[in-house]
């Protein structure tokens, strides 16, 4: 170890570029891990949101469009589009005590959702990871229709 130390100063002088691009990419990733841990949501996997809906009768929320929702969806999901979307919604509200999982169709938009249900005061909030395609590549049940 004391040998690694002693070399050290030799290889940063050696290898400035190189150390510039470690020191980046080592405090992306801890930004990255930082802002996760504080964001007020969290990422589910399908399984995970089963024992969710399972086990605390989670509000699950369906945010795509109507005809992908009707193509197949999460049992007991309610669709509600992202334009339409608005956490002040006084039926919303009602559910603001209760597990509340959003998800899409890859799972990109209901990040944006999530995180405006924990800014309207939303204690337990979810998105699924993925979204229904990580649910389907589980080979979990999907409903059709409204």
């Amino acid at each position: 170890m004391d040998d690694i130390l002693h070399h050290l100063p030799e290889f940063i002088g050696h290898h400035t570029l190189l150390v510039m691009l470690f020191v980046v990419l080592l405090l992306v990733l801890v930004g990255g891990e930082v802002s996760r841990l504080f964001r007020g949501y969290r990422e589910l996997t399908p399984a995970a949101l089963t024992q969710l809906i399972n086990r605390q009768n989670a509000l699950v929320v369906d945010l795509s469009s109507t005809v992908d929702f009707e193509n197949g969806h999460i049992a007991g999901a309610r669709n509600v589009q992202m334009s339409q979307f608005d956490p002040e919604n006084k039926d919303l509200a009602k559910a603001r005590e209760l597990p509340i999982a959003v998800y899409c169709k890859s799972g990109n938009t209901s990040t944006q959702a999530a995180a405006r249900l924990v800014k309207a005061g939303f204690k337990h909030v979810y998105w699924l990871g993925g979204g229904l395609a990580a649910w389907r590549s589980a080979d979990l049940p999907t409903a059709r229709g409204k």
